[in-house]
């Protein structure tokens, strides 16, 4: 699956599903789902260029963690980006 397959045609469910995904990271994140959609946009197609990856398996999502240097809660990124292939890179 490529990156134009991101663009193919979702189920009905499977959108309302993105759809609560993201507002429910927007509200972790304390931004707007329109800005967490143009993250995981922008982190498909940089990585895109290098790896082939399973769209169906994408999980993207903002928790709140507690800080290393003791400045409270503090929101994360983590990605589960499974990689299907390499692509040869041209030189």
């Amino acid at each position: 699956m490529g990156f134009t397959d991101f663009f193919r045609k979702k189920s009905s469910s499977n959108v309302a599903k993105d759809r609560l995904k993201m507002v429910l990271v927007s509200d972790r994140a304390n931004c707007s789902p329109e800005i967490m959609e143009q993250i995981k946009n922008d982190l498909i197609y940089v990585l895109s260029k290098y790896v082939e990856i399973d769209l169906e398996g994408l999980d993207i999502k903002i928790e709140q963690m507690q800080s290393e240097n003791d400045h409270g809660m503090v929101p994360a990124l983590f990605a589960n980006i499974p990689i299907k292939d390499m692509k040869q890179v041209e030189k």
